[in-house]
């Protein structure tokens, strides 16, 4: 096991990030909520935010899910991959912009080969560690890359796509247990 970073955010998927009819469809992020502690269920996540629960996309229960499956309970990025995004886009390419639910503070690069076997989240009780497995890129798309890009040029879209892919976007991830996660846990590759 080899620690990865600690959490420095976590957020609500509220609705959807891609907005309008394709081939129109733009990205906006509007709809992501910060909050310091997150639950994690078999069917995805949600927070409790001044008294009202809140379900992410990505919840199987939510009246408009997007999770597909089963596959992307949950996603996970790190603060690294930010980094290389602003370097090459600009600051309008905020932490957490991309959507996913966990944001790991790392300062190199993370690849599927070093996720592969899954993630243990733990807050200091190993025994209450939380695991992550099934990872899988999340794949970008073009709603995304023209928001990064700050283009429409299909030639830069494609580039951007490119850039994005491998993991840079961030990772979907599973999780078949019960149990809340919060800013400063530690991540550890499992």
């Amino acid at each position: 096991m080899k620690p990865l970073g600690k959490i420095v955010r976590l957020q609500i998927q509220r609705s959807r990030l891609k907005l309008g009819e394709k081939p129109n469809q733009y990205y906006d992020p509007s709809a992501l909520v910060a909050v310091n502690e997150l639950r994690l269920t078999p069917k995805g996540a949600f927070a409790i935010v001044n008294g009202e629960t809140l379900l992410d996309i990505h919840h199987s229960d939510h009246p408009h899910t997007r999770n597909s499956d089963g596959v992307n309970d949950l996603s996970i990025g790190f603060t690294s991959h930010y980094q290389a995004m602003r370097e090459r886009y600009g600051d309008h390419v905020f932490d957490g912009c991309a959507g996913e639910n966990i944001l790991v503070a790392m300062d190199s690069r993370a690849d599927l080969t070093q996720l592969q076997n899954g993630l243990l989240i733990q807050n200091g009780d190993t025994a209450s560690a939380v695991r992550l497995t099934n990872l899988l890129v999340a794949l970008p798309c073009a709603p995304f890359s023209k928001f990064a890009s700050r283009s429409d040029d299909p030639h830069t879209v494609k580039q951007a796509l490119q850039f994005l892919d491998d993991g840079t976007r961030g990772f979907y991830c599973v999780v078949n247990q019960e149990a809340t996660i919060t800013v400063g846990d530690e991540v550890i590759v499992g």
